[in-house]
């Protein structure tokens, strides 16, 4: 079936349109990275850095997304195409949308984990768990199994499915205004516990009390990577979701919005962890095992721990499932539009292949380890590749892009909703998009790549 402009499906309602775009931005970035991130790089002086890039420059470059989604009102490699026909600037779409395959997995992989410590946490195998090192051991012989992260890797990707056949009102948009509502009780819930506990107060101390002292330039540029990584820019998810905003549709005010609901997000699952870990005398340096590791080891440690844990991983599963639905709708609008399928089939085709990628990234950690590429097994290589290459240049070109190709009174028409809606400061976005943002990005690239002596 070939689809049309006018035949195009779009979100019901405004709440739609901000509750489904945060669901792309809020993920396991902000519940599971940002935390490890911010323990490792000195607390409230990181903060600080990220929230004022994400509002710097995370923010300009989520509005150009959305400008070229709702323009084109295509998938990502079909938007380039229609705003710069006959050029090279699609294979910035087709970077977008091969990254959102590899990404998912992996992402889908560690989405699975979630659902494997819900099910630890309800039976009691948790609270079961006797040390730091009891935790890590067990984390380590889940993850490396044969079966169990397949089982509930395949389990997460078929609740996706479930919901990208249903279509944008009905799958999407409907399901974004159950899960997200329910996430931020869930997030409110925990804040509640955690700084309610003993010695909770040096761990709020350590999460806004900046000492400007453990500023680094490497801090800098990690701070400015979690921001850009945090709102999802660069692999086509908010392309493809702004291609589904109506006319009336303000890009200003939803952009800023998500954005605040994203940042807002990072920090409460701040506010959860750091006084928790101060409470029980746990470390916060700990990188990406922070969760699945030094977690549970201080839900253990709680009155109705077990409860508590079961509660934060199913925060971290609806999390993990607005954005594997967002990355899987790239996917699935591409192939439904390029190649003419109906939906219902293109989203089959999807499942299929990233289930199978996610099987065989899975069994990477255990039985097929040894098996690697450039010193990195197939689950690492995927991280690598699309967290420190793919997504960068796709930001990056992106805001080229638009800086230096659309013509400005398009840009100009559309953030404007053809002038019905005041952009007050539209030519600083402009500059920002051409000059400021790409050079940046450009850095935090070159500096993940090791080009400055990171380890």
């Amino acid at each position: 079936m070939k689809h049309t402009q006018h035949e195009r499906a779009t979100f019901g309602s405004s709440l739609g349109v901000i509750l489904a775009s945060a669901g792309s931005a809020i993920g396991l970035g902000n519940i599971w990275r940002f935390p490890y991130e911010t323990g490792q790089n000195g607390g409230a002086a990181f903060l600080l850095i990220y929230i004022l890039s994400v509002l710097l420059l995370g923010l300009p470059v989520l509005m150009t997304e959305f400008f070229i989604g709702r323009a084109a009102r295509s998938n990502p490699a079909g938007a380039f195409r229609k705003l710069a026909p006959g050029s090279h600037w699609q294979l910035v779409g087709y970077n977008g949308v091969l990254a959102a395959v590899l990404i998912l997995g992996f992402y889908g992989v560690v989405a699975g984990w979630t659902l494997e410590y819900i099910w630890q946490s309800l039976d009691g195998t948790i609270a079961a768990t006797g040390s730091s090192e009891a935790f890590t051991r067990d984390f380590e012989n889940f993850s490396s199994s044969l079966f169990r992260p397949v089982l509930w890797m395949a389990v997460f990707m078929i609740m996706t499915h479930v919901i990208i056949v249903s279509g944008v009102k009905k799958g999407i948009e409907k399901y974004s205004k159950i899960m997200m509502p329910l996430l931020f009780v869930i997030l409110l819930v925990l804040c509640l516990r955690s700084v309610t506990l003993p010695g909770a107060v040096a761990g709020l101390r350590f999460l806004f009390k900046p000492d400007f002292g453990k500023i680094t330039s490497e801090v800098v540029l990690s701070a400015v990577g979690q921001a850009f990584f945090s709102i999802s820019v660069g692999m086509g998810c908010m392309i493809t979701y702004a291609s589904y905003f109506g006319k009336e549709t303000d890009i200003q005010k939803t952009a800023l919005q998500v954005t605040l609901l994203d940042t807002l997000v990072a920090v409460m699952a701040g506010v959860i962890i750091f006084p928790a870990a101060a409470s029980f005398g746990i470390a916060t340096t700990k990188g990406p095992e922070l969760v699945f590791i030094t977690l549970p080891n201080i839900f253990q440690q709680m009155l109705l721990g077990s409860v508590w844990s079961a509660i934060f991983f199913l925060l971290l599963a609806i999390a993990a499932l607005t954005s594997t639905i967002s990355i899987h709708e790239v996917i699935t609008a591409y192939v439904s539009e390029h190649y003419r399928m109906s939906r219902r089939n293109a989203a089959r085709t999807v499942t299929a292949i990233v289930t199978a990628l996610g099987i065989v990234a899975s069994l990477s950690l255990g039985v097929w380890s040894g098996y690697k590429v450039f010193g990195l097994t197939l689950f690492d290589l995927l991280d690598y590749v699309t967290a420190k290459i793919m997504l960068p240049l796709g930001g990056m070109f992106t805001c080229i892009f638009v800086g230096w190709r659309i013509d400005r009174t398009l840009l100009h028409d559309e953030m404007t909703n053809h002038g019905t809606v005041r952009f007050w400061m539209f030519r600083l976005f402009v500059f920002m998009i051409k000059y400021i943002a790409p050079i940046v990005i450009a850095l935090v690239f070159l500096n993940e790549l090791g080009v400055f002596g990171k380890a």
